[in-house]
């Protein structure tokens, strides 16, 4: 009787759900891999000779970014790095959040990548119509902007949770001799079509039931606030959110010549060893200039932030990877487990797989349900 349930239950949240858990598992397992296969195809652009002086100040290289982009696209960020073979990328980017649809809500988003020591711009992009944003935001809302398209994704997820716990319910057998077949496929000649799907269903999806809920649970931690604060409060001890990291620029200090550079030289001095930096500039006259630390390179688990006077370079705030609580580290680590790199290549190989399996369980549920309707109609 209540099998039964669990059985009507795991079918109608199936087929609910089927085509969004379809598009985010392929896009997902499309996506873990970005990085490596960016770093081939722009291997022109990311790399350099190697230094042969020291780097320009950040201000110069700023304006020369700024110059290339023209006065209507400001910069809104740029990625620094540690290996001096590695060229700065700056990035501009402007969205209109009234429109419905990615490609209608972006107005721009591009980069240039600037050899730090000579100036030379080595390459620039349309990240807009690049393959890999199209993927990220397909993955994210759905093409669709993000107060309409995450939800939908993020409950579609939801209800895929549910399924996986409903499906281990079905899949678990009833005695150990049974269980045996339920571990791996053995398919002969004779074996039929809705045998084979009924066979990949259940073995894939018990294979990926632990690594999926993963991927799926830390998908919702963006989805979903009170999820990401339910996480936060389990991992923390405590309901008391973090202190934010906030500061403000004395308008009317005396400037100096080239606060930016002043403010990078602090941020290498504090972390020497740290694999990139991303700075944000101020937006308004009293904001501070931020600079988030990538500490280690492909991960951002290990990440810390700091506020410097806009016009003077002055330190004004830092939150070092130690100064987090557990809770704080594990929302920070929360796309790197997502993605499988907390893990490093195995972890990234291991969550392509566990996608890909999970794309397939819509397929093969779908298929079975369709075989079982259209055989009760010819028998009708």
């Amino acid at each position: 009787m209540i099998k039964n349930l669990i059985r009507k239950v795991h079918l109608w949240l199936g087929l609910a759900s089927g085509i969004i858990v379809f598009i985010v598992s392929v896009t997902g397992c499309l996506y873990v891999f970005n990085n490596e296969i960016q770093g081939q195809l722009r291997k022109q652009a990311i790399w350099n000779e190697g230094p042969k002086q020291e780097h320009l100040p950040l201000e110069e290289l700023w304006g020369k970014a700024a110059r290339y982009f023209g006065e209507d696209k400001a910069i809104g960020w740029a990625n620094l790095y540690r290996n001096p073979s590695k060229n700065w990328v700056f990035y501009t980017y402007k969205s209109n959040p009234e429109k419905l649809t990615y490609f209608g809500m972006i107005e721009h988003y591009e980069s240039v990548y600037i050899n730090p020591y000579t100036g030379e711009i080595a390459g620039s992009y349309d990240e807009e119509k690049d393959f890999f944003s199209v993927v990220k935001f397909l993955h994210w809302s759905l093409l669709l902007r993000t107060p309409i398209g995450q939800p939908i994704v993020g409950w579609s997820t939801f209800i895929f949770v549910i399924l996986l716990i409903t499906g281990l319910v079905l899949w678990w057998p009833k005695s150990l001799k049974k269980a045996n077949n339920r571990f791996w496929i053995s398919w002969r000649k004779k074996t039929t079509a809705y045998r084979k799907n009924y066979d990949l269903h259940n073995v894939l999806g018990f294979y990926s039931l632990f690594f999926g809920l993963i991927i799926a649970l830390t998908g919702m931690v963006w989805s979903f606030k009170w999820f990401k604060a339910f996480v936060y409060v389990l991992a923390a001890g405590t309901a008391t959110a973090p202190e934010p990291l906030v500061a403000n620029s004395v308008v009317g200090e005396s400037a100096h010549e080239t606060p930016m550079e002043l403010a990078l030289e602090k941020a290498r001095e504090e972390f020497p060893h740290a694999a990139g930096f991303r700075i944000s500039p101020p937006r308004e006259a009293a904001d501070p200039l931020r600079i988030y630390v990538r500490e280690k390179e492909g991960v951002y688990y290990r990440s810390a932030e700091l506020l410097f006077d806009q016009y003077t370079g002055e330190l004004l705030r830092l939150k070092k990877h130690e100064d987090k609580n557990f809770g704080e580290k594990l929302i920070t680590a929360n796309y790197d487990i997502h993605v499988g790199a907390i893990l490093g290549m195995p972890g990234k190989i291991l969550a392509f797989l566990v996608s890909l399996f999970c794309a397939s369980l819509p397929v093969t549920g779908f298929l079975m349900w369709w075989k079982k309707r259209k055989l009760r109609q010819d028998f009708i």
